[in-house]
């Protein structure tokens, strides 16, 4: 959503080998829509986001930063879901291929 201006729905899948974060349609499809490389990445929980008002979601956020300086904005089901989501993408980003 950080690059269209909006947020969607997706179904994230995290692998290992190759370190990457897959994410897709979350009504069907067999293909990724895209991937973000966790190798070398910095994730973090996003308190507070300047335009989270303007476009109605809750401060659950966290943030990638890919190895290649490009930011990703994902928003957690919940506060404890990003807390896992956060320590799984760091294990990946050090241990992953």
């Amino acid at each position: 959503g950080h690059r269209r201006k909006n947020w969607k729905v997706r179904k994230f899948v995290l692998r290992e080998d190759p370190a990457y974060l897959h994410y897709y349609d979350p009504a069907g499809g067999e293909e990724p829509l895209g991937a973000i490389h966790l190798r070398g990445c910095v994730v973090t929980a996003v308190e507070d986001m300047p335009d989270s008002k303007k476009y109605d979601i809750d401060n659950i956020l966290f943030e990638i930063i890919t190895a290649n300086e490009v930011h990703y904005y994902l928003q957690a089901a919940s506060s404890a879901e990003r807390t896992e989501w956060i320590k799984a993408i760091q294990a990946v980003a050090r241990t992953g291929k």
